[in-house]
């Protein structure tokens, strides 16, 4: 077996134990003070350079800053390569942390790919993980279920969640009822910036479960919100924010189109049920000032971090919830979003800590969402709980103490599709029902099929595939 770099065991935890033991075992001190000087003075205009982690610091119980887009393309940033769309704040934030090239989602789509980062496993594991994504009222995350929120909460964190959240509608799921203390965003998969109004022509925008009115445009809303969250004083407790931007998702309306934004109101209320998808409208242009003016809105948001003293001791973390759309820039990659070739799973992470993680590097290791989820309950020093087991697996060990991470399995399932990676090899079944086989060092376009030439290798990541599918739900008929 070979390895990258942690090696760490399949499921992340097994029991419960006190927050502080589990937090030495990472090297985390109650009170400790940060080592490291900040990141940007230590890295601005180094060059990258392989991960490796710095096993001599000590620090608090990280805060915590999970940053998502929607529909973001592996190589939208151009620290990922877009040859276009300029992100000087994200680009920043990877000079001064790690940048991850062998990054994944959990799903392919948005609904599963936050089951996932919530709960840390596949979301076929769960009912309202089937729906890809979810779309009505009758599924969703069930309140009884553990997540990263319940966990770090029952731990002492205080927890929020702002922006999109599209894991199921009032009256019976909720971020309120799933372990987040605070939210204000959008239940849907997608509504208007300006109008708040969803798919089905319903508003859209709360605080808590009571309608909240406000018209300006969506992401200037959740950037102040999430600017006055970092911001306060939390007194002793460490915090959790989820921030999921639904920049760049359609419709393509950025910050000013009035005048798009009032078309695509009006199509709405006259029963229009496609007005949303925005299928004719929309250029790389306007998906170019999207994507920047995200890229503005971390930046607010991290200058407000700063400004709070609390950069030191908190965790930023930035991905995309699955790869782009019509207008993303995925090339090398094959595919997009809803596909489980590359450009559809294949997504930008970026991780900074200034008191634990030096700046300036690159991981080429291959982990995806649940491996996060692992990864921030383990930093934590929180556990799963034993009747939900991870499907992912700790990070921790790999950044804080030069751990290998063990070759393993990343196994992903959409309704028509299926695929797992380990190593370097990828075994993938689109549409055509047809078995091929990848190796993404020499092939990430994916576009030489080894199946013929490796029946052996084929025949075994097939039934890797296959045992870990018979452990989840079927898909409804």
């Amino acid at each position: 077996m070979t390895s990258y770099e942690p090696n760490l065991s399949r499921r992340a935890f097994g029991g419960a134990v006190g927050a502080t033991a589990a937090a030495a075992a990472v090297g985390l001190g109650a009170a400790a003070p940060a080592q490291a000087a900040p990141a940007e003075a230590q890295h601005a205009g180094a060059e990258e350079r392989e991960f490796r982690a710095d096993r001599g610091r000590r620090s608090r119980r990280p805060n915590i800053l999970f940053i998502l887009g929607d529909d973001l393309g592996w190589a939208d940033l151009s620290s990922y390569g877009s040859p276009n769309i300029k992100t000087p704040n994200l680009d920043r934030l990877a000079r001064q942390g790690v940048r991850f090239t062998d990054a994944y989602s959990g799903s392919a789509t948005c609904s599963p790919t936050r089951f996932s980062l919530y709960t840390g496993r596949y979301p076929g594991r769960a009912k309202g993980g089937l729906a890809e994504p979810i779309a009505d009222k009758t599924v969703g995350l069930e309140p009884t279920h553990p997540t990263l929120a319940s966990l770090l909460r029952d731990s002492g964190y205080a927890t929020a969640l702002i922006g999109k959240w599209h894991c199921g509608y009032l009256p019976d799921y909720s971020p309120t009822k799933s372990g987040w203390d605070e939210f204000f965003g959008n239940f849907g998969g997608a509504l208007e910036y300006y109008s708040k109004l969803g798919l089905g022509g319903e508003y859209d925008l709360y605080e808590g479960d009571a309608e909240y009115k406000d018209l300006r445009y969506y992401t200037r809303i959740l950037t102040e919100r999430a600017s006055d969250y970092v911001s306060r004083d939390h007194g002793d407790k460490p915090w959790l924010l989820n921030l999921n931007f639904t920049t760049p998702h359609w419709p393509w309306i950025a910050d000013g189109d009035t005048e798009a934004s009032a078309e695509v109101t009006r199509r709405i209320k006259a029963g229009d049920g496609r007005a949303l998808w925005h299928q004719d409208g929309g250029s790389i242009e306007k998906y170019k000032q999207m994507v920047e003016d995200l890229d503005r809105s971390v930046g607010e948001v991290l200058k407000a971090l700063k400004r709070s003293g609390q950069e030191e001791d908190t965790l930023v973390f930035f991905s995309s919830d699955n790869g782009g759309e019509r207008f993303s820039h995925n090339w090398p990659l094959s595919g997009n979003k809803a596909s489980l070739q590359e450009g559809g799973i294949r997504v930008p992470n970026i991780v900074r800590w200034p008191a634990r993680l030096d700046g300036g590097q690159v991981s080429r290791v291959p982990v995806f969402t649940p491996d996060w989820t692992a990864t921030l309950l383990e930093l934590a020093g929180t556990r799963a709980n034993p009747a939900y087991p991870l499907d992912g697996v700790s990070l921790a060990g790999y950044l804080l103490r030069g751990e290998k991470v063990a070759e393993r399995n990343l196994f992903w399932r959409v309704r028509g599709e299926r695929a797992l990676r380990r190593g370097d090899w990828k075994y993938y079944r689109g549409k055509t029902g047809r078995d091929q086989l990848f190796n993404l060092t020499g092939d990430i376009r994916e576009q030489a099929d080894k199946a013929a030439l490796e029946p052996a290798r084929l025949a075994e990541l097939r039934a890797a595939w296959e045992k870990t599918d018979a452990g989840l739900l079927p898909y409804p008929g």
